[in-house]
């Protein structure tokens, strides 16, 4: 059908345009992209197996949808996404605030219309992506947002009294009829708000100021919520939780791979961050370990979570903080080192909330504990494990290095070298060769000194080498040879 031609009501009917709820939209469209063995849902990695099936198990049943999980889960990214569902085109009757159906008109503007016009009534084509509503919770949204109100300014306009129902303006709800209605972090709504939804589950009925309007709205309402928000901030009030069909549980992203799959799909980057800076595999799987043992740390608060934009701000902020070295330095282009890594801690500190201990520590010395135990984590995967004690009999692959530095004073690795003095420094450790051509011999060129500096890190990690923060770059040091001085 052509809508571009559908101008009038008669023209709808000759058409044969049929009325259905966006409830049936919903799951006729789902059941065409499940039989073609089309994606319901693109973008979102994680959830082919867990929360999508779950929401196109409820789309089929016809359910108004509570999808429940910490921030970042991408919940409304979800509920964005129905939209696909829907028919491109849908007609209403021009100059409706409610988007009334030409065929079932609800509101009296529209069914005077038609009475008064008959075939002859003009229609309006909504475009699907119109047809999407957005509400944030928060304690002060009133009845008289997502609801209605009476309005004494249309009243003294058009001389009506309180007592026409023509002097009503509607809500965010009535407006947003054979749409998708979202309300976000729904247990911030205040007790009252919730029984207004309620109702309009429930009776389809609206109340304003006195008017009882029989008003059935066709909606698929999604609400999101965060657990933690049950205890903190509110609840969701019985009536409305048992009216809610279907609750799905989201997550976090179950392996590194998927997070990182996630980052590399949302980062911002500039064009010119992703052609002069290379990004060794490490670094990224080293972004994502952060997020995964902040949501195990003993100073963050779990039940807060630790949202996915984390990864994503601090890889932002990793390939900032290289561009800015690489643009101080003049080279033309450069590669991520491990002491950038210190750049991406104001996008730490933004995105975790602490509890008593985390605060004692601070949220700068926090960040940098995540980053030291994400470094634990991944370096068995690339290099022996470090041992405590080391057997006598025993062969110790980091003697040489260890040797290294007890026989130097010191080591400096200042933040703004050149590409070529910063390779030159990490060369003058010979033994850091030796391991990285033992351990990871087929690492392509670029990524080598990523992990001659990784290993200085990790030994720091294992309390192998000593670092200081200078204020122009990190001094790496021999523990024993630091004892010695110190008694001397």
């Amino acid at each position: 059908m052509n809508h571009t031609e559908i101008k009038t009501l008669g023209a709808l009917k000759k058409a044969s345009w049929t009325s259905r709820s966006i409830k049936e939209e919903l799951r006729e469209h789902l059941i065409s992209k499940l039989q073609a063995g089309t994606p319901t849902f693109t973008g979102i990695h994680g959830y082919e197996h867990t929360v999508i099936p779950e929401l196109e198990r409820a789309i089929l049943s016809k359910h108004n949808i509570n999808l429940l999980g910490l921030r970042g889960q991408a919940k409304t990214r979800l509920a964005r996404q129905m939209v696909n569902l829907l028919d491109e085109w849908m007609p209403i009757v021009a100059g409706s605030e409610i988007n009334d159906d030409p065929l079932n008109p609800i509101s009296r503007y529209a069914t005077e219309l038609i009475k008064e016009k008959g075939d002859d009534t003009p229609i309006h084509w909504v475009h699907r992506s119109e047809r999407f509503a957005e509400k944030l919770a928060t304690p002060d949204v009133t009845v008289a947002d997502i609801v209605g109100d009476v309005d004494p300014i249309k009243a003294a306009n058009l001389k009506l009294s309180y007592a026409d129902d023509r002097v009503i303006h509607y809500g965010m709800i009535p407006r947003a009829n054979r749409s998708i209605f979202v309300i976000n972090e729904l247990p911030d709504l205040q007790a009252r708000i919730q029984v207004a939804l309620f109702n309009i589950l429930q009776e389809g009925d609206i109340q304003i100021r006195g008017f009882k309007l029989r008003l059935p709205l066709d909606m698929q309402f999604v609400f999101t919520a965060n657990p933690e928000d049950y205890t903190n901030r509110g609840s969701i009030v019985t009536p409305l939780k048992d009216r809610i069909g279907s609750q799905i549980l989201t997550h976090y992203p179950e392996t590194v791979a998927i997070a990182r799959t996630i980052t590399d799909q949302e980062a911002n980057l500039d064009e010119r961050q992703k052609t002069k800076v290379h990004v060794p595999n490490l670094v990224k799987d080293l972004i994502e370990e952060i997020g995964f043992v902040a949501r195990e740390s003993e100073y963050i608060d779990e039940k807060s979570g630790i949202s996915a934009r984390m990864s994503i701000t601090a890889f932002e902020n990793l390939m900032s903080t290289a561009e800015r070295r690489m643009l101080l330095s003049g080279d033309a282009t450069t590669a991520i080192r491990y002491s950038d890594i210190m750049g991406i801690i104001p996008a730490i500190t933004g995105k975790v909330e602490l509890v008593y201990e985390g605060e004692q520590e601070g949220a700068d010395e926090v960040a940098k504990i995540l980053i030291g135990d994400a470094t634990r984590s991944l370096f068995d995967d690339y290099f022996p494990k470090i041992e405590k004690l080391v057997k006598d009999n025993q062969e110790d692959p980091y003697g040489d290095v260890l040797a290294w530095f007890f026989e130097q004073s010191g080591f400096e690795l200042e933040d703004n070298l050149t590409d070529k003095e910063y390779k030159l420094m990490l060369d003058s450790i010979t033994p850091l060769e030796e391991l990285v051509n033992k351990y990871q011999p087929e690492t392509v060129e670029e990524d080598r000194y990523f992990l001659k500096e990784f290993i200085l890190f990790g030994l720091v990690e294992y309390k192998k080498l000593s670092k200081y923060k200078l204020t122009t770059g990190m001094r790496f040091n021999d523990l024993y040879g630091n004892y010695i001085s110190g008694l001397g």
